[in-house]
C-alpha cells in the first residue's frame, strides 16, 4: 500500500527522524495559511502516488504566503501527469506546503527489501535529488548496499560506515548514523517494502552559530499489504482516490488485477505463474496485455463473472484471451461466469479461451452453446495462434471503440 509523502513524514517524524515542519492543505487558502507560519522560502508539492513531480510542475519554491497560495492553485483540482503516472495523469487533492531548506548537499538513503538475500537492505548514495535508477543505470558503483540482520537489525557501526562514505561533515556522522538505524527500524516495524529518502540532505548555516544539519527532506514509504492486519492505524492511511477504480473493484473482490498502460489484450487466468506465460504469449502473438488478472485457484463463479465484468469495463479492450488450468476452480464453473459476465455487459468483443483440467469439456461445451464469439483452443500456442488471427483481422488499436464498438 501506497502512503502519500506527508503521511511518510509523519512516520518519520514519530520515528525520530529528522524533517523540516508542514502541513497538508487542500484548498490554496488553506496553502497560504500553511506558508505564513513559516519564514523564507516554503515549498509547494503535490501529494500524488507517482515519483518525477518536480519535472511535470507539480514542486514548486516560493517566497510568500500569496505566492504559496497561487502555486497550490496550480495544482489542486488538475490531473499531473509525470513518467509514473497513467498517461492521463492524477488528480491532485492535496498539497503538502513545508519549510525549505538551504542544502549544501543532497544525499540518498532507502530500505528495500532484497529477495535473493531475505533480508531488508540500506542502500545509499552520494547522488541525492535525482532518480535512483537513472543512478544505477549510468553510475551504478555509487550505489552502497549492505544489508541488515533478521535478529540483530542494522548495526550502528555499519550505519557509521556508511555515513562516512556518504562523505557528510565529521559533526554529522553520528547523526547521519543514527537516522539510518531508525530508518531500518521504522522499516521493520511498520512493515514496509520500501522506506527512501530522496533527497536526504546536509544543510547549510544560514548565520553565525547554526550548525549544518541531516534531515530527510522528502519520504516514500509503501506498506506490505499482507502485513496491514498487525497495523490497523496505518490502514487509514489508504487512500483510494489515488488508485485505478477497476483495481479497487478487484481488489473488492479478492482478484488480483493491475491495469497495464497501451495494451489491447484483456487477459484472464489462475495462477500468478499462468498469468505471466499469458501476458509473455500475447506479446509473442504481436499485441500487448491490458492487464494482469488473476482470478486465483480458489474462485467460483461469481469471482469469475466480475473479472470478466473488470475486463470488459476497461475501455482499451479489444479482444478478451482466456487462459485457464481446471483444479479446485472447475472448468465448468469458470465457463458459466464468463457467461453470465458478458451476458451482463452485453459486447460483442471476440473471447479466445484455452481451458484444460477439471471439467475442461463441459466448460468449452457452456462456452459454445453461449452464443458468444469465442474460439477455443487446446493449450496456449494454440491461444497465440488464434489471437493473432484475430488481430490481423481488427483494425490498428482505438478504431474498435472510435466506431462504436458496440460494448
Amino acid at each position: 500500500m501506497k502512503i502519500h509523502e506527508y503521511q511518510a513524514r509523519n512516520l518519520l517524524e514519530q520515528a525520530g527522524i529528522p524533517t523540516l515542519p508542514g502541513d497538508v492543505a487542500t484548498t490554496p487558502s488553506e496553502a497560504r495559511k500553511i506558508a505564513e507560519r513559516f519564514t523564507g522560502q516554503v515549498v509547494v508539492k503535490a501529494q500524488i502516488h507517482a515519483g518525477g513531480r518536480g519535472k511535470a510542475g507539480g514542486v514548486k519554491v516560493v517566497s510568500t504566503p500569496d505566492e504559496a497560495g497561487v502555486a497550490a492553485a496550480s495544482m489542486l483540482g488538475r490531473r499531473l501527469v509525470t513518467h509514473q503516472t497513467p498517461s492521463g495523469g492524477v488528480l491532485v487533492r492535496k498539497v503538502l506546503v513545508a519549510a525549505a531548506a538551504d542544502i549544501a548537499d543532497e544525499l540518498y538513503v532507502a530500505v528495500v527489501m532484497d529477495g535473493d538475500l531475505g533480508v531488508p537492505v540500506v542502500m545509499a548514495s552520494t547522488e541525492g535529488g535525482v532518480e535512483i535508477e537513472h543512478v544505477a543505470e549510468t553510475t551504478p558503483e555509487k550505489i552502497m548496499r549492505v544489508p541488515g540482520d533478521p535478529l540483530i537489525g542494522f548495526s550502528p557501526y555499519r550505519a557509521r560506515d556508511m555515513a562516512y562514505a556518504l562523505g557528510v561533515p565529521a559533526e554529522l556522522v553520528r547523526p547521519t548514523a543514527d537516522l539510518i538505524v531508525k530508518l531500518y527500524r521504522l522499516f521493520v516495524d511498520k512493515d514496509c517494502s520500501l522506506v527512501e529518502v530522496n533527497p536526504l540532505v546536509v544543510t547549510r548555516p544560514s548565520k553565525p552559530g547554526e550548525v549544518a544539519r541531516i534531515i530527510a527532506l522528502d519520504a516514500k514509504v509503501t506498506l506490505e499489504d499482507d502485513a496491514l492486519f498487525r497495523h490497523p492505524e496505518l490502514q487509514a492511511l489508504h487512500d483510494p482516490d489515488q488508485e485505478e477504480p477497476l483495481e479497487l473493484r478487484a481488489a473488492a473482490a479478492e482478484l488480483s488485477y493491475v491495469k497495464l498502460e497501451g495494451g489491447r489484450v484483456g487477459c484472464m487466468v489462475n495462477g500468478a505463474g499462468l498469468a505471466m506465460a499469458t501476458m509473455d504469449i500475447t506479446k509473442w502473438a504481436g499485441a500487448d496485455p491490458a492487464n494482469f488478472l488473476d482470478v486465483g485457484g480458489s474462485a467460483d463463479e461469481k469471482r469469475v463473472e466480475e473479472a470478466y465484468r473488470i475486463l470488459v469495463d476497461d475501455k482499451d479492450v479489444e479482444v478478451i484471451l482466456i487462459n485457464l488450468f481446471g483444479g479446485i476452480l472447475r472448468c465448468d464453473a469458470a465457463a458459466r461466469g464468463i457467461v453470465a459476465g458478458a451476458k451482463a455487459t452485453r459486447h460483442d468483443l471476440p473471447i479466445i479461451v484455452a481451458m484444460r483440467g477439471t471439467n475442461a469439456d463441459e466448460g468449452l461445451k457452456i462456452l459454445g452453446d453461449s452464443g458468444l464469439k469465442v474460439s477455443t483452443a487446446a493449450d496456449l500456442a494454440g491461444a497465440a495462434e488464434g489471437l493473432k488471427t484475430i488481430l490481423a483481422s481488427m483494425p490498428a488499436k482505438g478504431a474498435h471503440h472510435a466506431q462504436g464498438g458496440g460494448r
